[in-house]
């Protein structure tokens, strides 16, 4: 694959970043809202970019989203000859991990126990009535079973995005919610994610978990990380990975992360002995 760099109309936009010199082994990213739209497969511009990324550096991709989301947002596009060796996938906050070896396989799958996945559905159920967050009409599931993680979309998994994006802009809905859920599950972890969504994982389970488990399965330090995403202000489900003291930074859509995943590639392509990473700072 060719290189890519900085194309010539965003020059303007690389010139808000200042290139600071870290020995970064991985970017990681949050999937829907950073790499894609909720739900849908990455674009082909996202694909290229992604795939020339992996030519020069490692990469994760860390989401609430359960496999079969990868499979279809990132996989079933992706390039044979992009670099697999060097993506890891850890679906539904790092409780699953996923790696490439001729296949894609799980390293391990970290799920609810029956009694946990039943007191967590009757507290969702229970919280929405007292919330009064009734939803009249809703596409797809509402509640959803990710193994080591339940998910609730308040309009269902297969709402539309103009649907989705008009129901909770200001996150007050799911906040309320979320206050509640943190009352009726005080040994669980709830976060709010995408633009309806709530996720409920184990205490401790978070992006910080995944990101814990990518430096203990190959062998990273924090400092060693960068990390991308659009939900890192306090209760967004990319938050902890910050908090754990990961380089962050915050997109506000896929297009604004195509134009940072460009800046670092044409820093990272300016060298071959020591990386250097773009900082918005």
């Amino acid at each position: 694959m060719g290189l890519i760099v900085a194309k010539q109309e965003h020059v303007s936009y690389l010139s808000r970043f200042l290139c600071v010199w870290l020995m970064i082994r991985i970017v990681i990213f949050d999937l829907d809202g950073t790499l894609a739209v909720s739900k849908a497969p990455l674009d082909e511009e996202m694909l290229l970019l992604l795939a020339a990324l992996l030519d020069l550096v490692q990469v994760a991709i860390i989401s609430s989203g359960n496999w079969p989301q990868f499979e279809k947002q990132v996989l079933s596009k992706l390039p044979s000859s992009a670099s697999l060796h060097q993506l890891s996938l850890l679906p539904t906050c790092g409780t699953k991990f996923f790696e490439f070896n001729e296949i894609w396989k799980p390293r391990y799958s970290e799920d609810f126990t029956v009694a946990q996945k039943e007191e967590i559905v009757k507290a969702i159920k229970d919280s929405v009535v007292d919330c009064h967050l009734e939803v009249k009409k809703t596409w797809g599931e509402e509640i959803e079973d990710r193994g080591g993680q339940i998910t609730y979309s308040a309009l269902g998994q297969q709402a539309p995005i103009d649907e989705k994006k008009w129901w909770d802009p200001d996150f007050k809905k799911r906040m309320h919610l979320k206050m509640r859920l943190d009352e009726l599950l005080p040994t669980f972890s709830v976060r709010l994610d995408g633009t309806t969504s709530i996720d409920i994982t184990t205490s401790g389970i978070d992006k910080a978990y995944g990101i814990h488990k990518l430096c203990e399965i190959l062998g990273l330090e924090i400092s060693e990380m960068l990390f991308v995403g659009d939900a890192l202000f306090p209760g967004g489900n990319d938050y902890p990975v910050k908090a754990a003291g990961v380089l962050s930074i915050q997109v506000r859509d896929p297009d604004e992360s195509k134009r940072v995943i460009e800046a670092i590639i044409a820093c990272l392509s300016s060298t071959h002995k020591q990386p250097v990473v773009v900082i918005n700072l």
